[in-house]
């Protein structure tokens, strides 16, 4: 099967980014520098050229997140009485702002909606995709809330100039299949595409805190955020705002209701990848000047590459990535030529064990395994040197075949219309969703627009 269409970005579009464009503090541009950006993500090099593995605890104290620490794990298995998800409890969601806060405005009633997204740029997802998305699923399940998810394929054609609309709107529309085969609530979840959504008749309210947020943002800020220069396009300076937009629900009237003064005190719980973080510092430097409460982010880590821990899984590179339309024969070829820790011959690999710490196939297994007992023994049978790099593999290529596998039969049930209804501008079922009065003003509010829209056509024709 041939690998995903996808079209790479293009050099310099925009241009290779380093700690000195995000931080503005660096003094050198040495190839051994981390590379985290929505635009590219590598561990660098260290002084004789060999790469290394992402530095989250570096990330963390370089954005100025908190770590997601012992203490606020058990605050959110106390307030939500769940279980916190695997990833939480393995260290993969790593990192937040403002979590805390969240859980003390759950406790007391009060009602935050979830905010995701992906940018299409392939016309099929990779597991390291899927990640994101199941734990925001998750999120949904554990506090019944309403979620929206933002599909960017503006900025998927702004950023690279292969790309044209037909293009993005096609990958748009299987990525957004791919979603929803992750399980979704249709009654509490709303995705858009942007080239979709912003130019209809429900995206008023979205475009005037577009508006707000681009009065707001200079171009020096976007400059030192993300590493811009004069050959990027004028699109690609705005896109910030459009993105950030998504995280007030007075974008929203459909779902969360009209009246303004209350909407604008609903929070929003954006779980996404690192890589998005430079983001929404820009959304939570505007938000208080707009009159709204800064969005909370929690972090989640990278999906490695079969290639190893020193960068994530790419659509651009398939053979170092697992596609959510592999078969199992590909997913077993796939996973037997990733990266092992194990040891050049099988009676030093006994003697001395394997390296989990950048065994691909293990990694993989914190990500897949629920088990926490299964996945203890397996490490110290590696370890020890009891369990051999061909099991490790074998016992990876099972759980990532089963994760495949569930999903492909999810996506069958996942047609074009169900996606049209997921797409659809709407109201959500939530706690705290507006009363039957506010939704009929905005309808009569809605049908009013349409009305004028109606008659000045007519008076075009």
């Amino acid at each position: 099967m041939a690998a995903p269409a996808e079209v790479t970005d293009e050099p310099g579009q925009p241009p290779a980014l380093t700690s000195l464009s995000l931080a503005e503090a660096a003094q050198s541009t040495r190839m051994q520098d981390q590379i985290i950006t929505p635009f590219d993500v590598s561990g660098g090099f260290d002084d004789t050229g060999k790469p290394k593995a992402i530095d989250y605890d570096k990330l963390v104290d370089t954005f100025g997140s908190q770590r997601i620490d012992k203490p606020l794990l058990e605050r959110f298995e106390t307030v939500t009485g769940h279980k916190p998800h695997r990833m939480l409890r393995r260290g993969l969601v790593f990192s937040h702002r403002d979590l805390n806060l969240i859980l003390d405005k759950y406790e007391k009633g009060i009602p935050f909606f979830l905010y995701t997204g992906r940018g299409p740029s392939s016309d099929s997802m990779h597991v390291g995709h899927t990640i994101p998305f199941e734990f925001t699923k998750y999120l949904q399940d554990v506090f019944d809330v309403p979620l929206v998810i933002m599909l960017t394929d503006d900025e998927k054609f702004f950023h690279t100039p292969k790309l044209s609309l037909k293009d993005v709107y096609k990958f748009t529309v299987q990525n957004a299949m791919d979603i929803i085969a992750v399980g979704f609530d249709m009654k509490k979840t709303f995705i858009f595409a942007d080239t979709e959504f912003i130019d209809g008749g429900f995206a008023s309210a979205f475009n005037n805190n577009v508006r707000e947020l681009g009065k707001r943002t200079t171009i020096n800020q976007i400059r030192g955020t993300f590493g811009f220069n004069d050959s990027n396009n004028i699109a690609e300076f705005n896109f910030p705002a459009v993105q950030s937009a998504t995280a007030f629900a007075t974008s929203f009237p459909f779902i969360f209701g009209t009246d303004s003064k209350k909407v604008s005190k609903i929070p929003c719980l954006i779980p996404c990848a690192i890589d998005q973080d430079p983001y929404f510092r820009q959304c939570r430097d505007n938000a208080p000047k707009m009159g709204y409460l800064k969005p909370a982010i929690i972090h989640s880590v990278f999906l490695p590459s079969l290639r190893g821990k020193e960068s994530k899984m790419s659509a651009s590179d398939a053979d170092s990535s697992i596609f959510l339309s592999d078969t199992d024969k590909q997913i077993q070829k796939k996973v037997g030529k990733a990266f092992s820790g194990g040891q050049d011959t099988a009676e030093l690999h006994r003697e001395i064990g394997g390296r989990t710490a950048v065994d691909v196939p293990f990694q993989y297994l914190t990500f897949f395994m629920e088990d926490d007992e299964e996945l203890k023994r397996i490490q110290e049978a590696y370890e020890k040197g009891e369990m051999q790099s061909g099991e490790m593999k074998m016992a990876c290529t099972k759980e990532v075949q089963a994760y495949v596998g569930a999903f492909r039969e999810r996506r069958k049930a996942v047609t074009e219309e169900v996606r049209k209804s997921f797409m659809r501008p709407r109201q959500l079922t939530f706690t705290g969703m507006p009363s039957e009065k506010e939704r009929q003003d905005a309808k009569d509010k809605r049908i009013k627009q349409l009305e004028q829209e109606l008659e000045q056509l007519n008076l075009e024709g």
